[in-house]
């Protein structure tokens, strides 16, 4: 989710040259520049054991996992949205450059500010994306994690997976990742422990 905007409109060059030198991370939407909010601890942890669990299990191949400050452009440079995680495997996405413009698997970390943003309005803009694969959700209060595929028939398929046994099978990038390496080092309560609770209170 975005937390402050500028005053009037931003060409996409105008963004580009500004986001270059500044100090503070931006996403652009239609001519609209906004200043990312910060992330916590459990955010940051999450984004980088993920980060580090898909690129272990990608190396030798033609995929490449980028984080933090990779922008992925979208709707004709109309969108420029900062992925926790993104992962690329087409040959014609540069390198060198701070853009991904391919992305076939997308990972967002959430939290109560971003939350209701990045499972609407950003996921509808996500979709456009013709060779995004999957779309994934991690939650940063509970052990869960919800992978949106894309199915042949261009539907998205939700599967969830709770709860630090269970394992996540990212299948667009042929692969599995157990809850447990996703949120390791990380103490968050149980999902089985809020549904006993709420039970309980009523």
């Amino acid at each position: 989710m975005v937390a402050l905007s500028s005053n009037g409109y931003f060409s996409p060059d105008d963004y580009l040259e500004f986001e270059g030198r500044s100090d503070v991370k931006h996403e652009y939407i239609n001519g609209q520049i906004y200043a990312m909010a910060g992330s916590t601890k459990a955010h940051n942890i999450i984004s980088l054991n993920l980060a580090l669990a898909l690129r272990s299990r990608l190396m030798g191949n033609n995929c490449q996992v980028f984080m933090a400050d990779i922008r992925v452009m979208l709707l004709n440079q109309r969108r420029y949205y900062y992925p926790d995680v993104v992962v690329a495997c087409e040959d014609n996405d540069d390198t060198n450059s701070s853009i991904v413009q391919y992305p076939r698997v997308i990972v967002e970390v959430l939290s109560e500010s971003t939350e209701s943003f990045d499972r609407g309005k950003k996921f509808q803009d996500y979709r456009t994306l013709s060779g995004l694969q999957a779309y994934i959700l991690v939650n940063t209060q509970q052990y869960l994690v919800e992978c949106f595929q894309r199915t042949p028939q261009n539907f998205w398929l939700l599967k969830s997976y709770e709860g630090l046994e269970a394992i996540a099978d990212i299948e667009a990038l042929n692969l599995a990742i157990p809850l447990a390496e996703i949120y390791a080092t990380l103490d968050l309560p149980a999902l089985t422990d809020e549904i006993a609770l709420k039970t309980d209170l009523t």
